[in-house]
């Protein structure tokens, strides 16, 4: 592995790491759907608390996921949509090479025996 592919992997770490969490997988999904929530908003119909969300929004923010801005007495949340698209082409490049592997591994199978 080289030095640039095992640095994108340590910078890419924390972003899979964050949503590996189901609860902080479902904040970015609201997110997603209904754009910038205070602490508020997105503990409506969940069963979580705000102490917890709180908690969730602090690591998903450590991972450069989301951001907040103070709106009158309250902080709003939205999405960083760059670090998300980077996630997605570090996933991209993974399903090419898996999808390379399994061509190699078919012909490989398919390969006549002499």
């Amino acid at each position: 592995m080289s030095r640039a592919s095992a640095a994108r992997l340590a910078d890419a770490a924390p972003v899979f790491a964050a949503l590996g969490d189901p609860a902080r997988l479902q904040i970015v999904s609201r997110l997603c759907e209904d754009g910038p929530l205070s602490i508020v908003r997105l503990t409506d119909g969940s069963r979580i608390s705000r102490q917890a969300i709180t908690k969730h929004l602090n690591a998903l923010s450590d991972a450069g996921l989301v951001k907040s801005e103070r709106s009158g007495r309250e902080r709003v949340w939205q999405l960083r949509p760059k670090r998300l698209a980077e996630a997605r082409r570090y996933l991209d490049r993974i399903s090419v090479q898996w999808d390379q592997a399994l061509d190699r591994l078919r012909a490989f199978v398919e390969q006549d025996d002499p």
